[in-house]
C-alpha cells in the first residue's frame, strides 16, 4: 500500500535525523493521508481514496455523505 496522495501526488519526503552530537541517521516524513469516500471528479461515482488533508482542505476533492 503506497502512501500517495491520488489528488496532487504527495508522496514521503527523506531527509536526516540529526541529534544534539550532530550524529545523523536516515528518517521518513510521510503526508498526512486519509482513505474518505469521495465523489470521483471525472466519474462522478462514489470512491476510496487516499487523499491528503491539503487536497481536503482546499476544495480539491469533495466528501460524500
Amino acid at each position: 500500500m503506497s502512501r500517495i496522495c491520488e489528488i496532487c501526488g504527495k508522496k514521503p519526503s527523506v531527509g536526516n535525523s540529526v541529534s544534539h552530537a550532530n550524529n545523523k541517521t536516515k528518517r521518513v516524513w510521510y503526508p498526512n493521508l486519509q482513505k474518505i469516500r469521495v465523489i470521483h471528479p471525472k466519474t462522478g461515482g462514489v470512491q476510496r481514496m487516499k487523499v491528503c488533508t491539503r487536497c481536503l482542505k482546499s476544495g480539491f476533492v469533495k466528501k460524500a455523505v
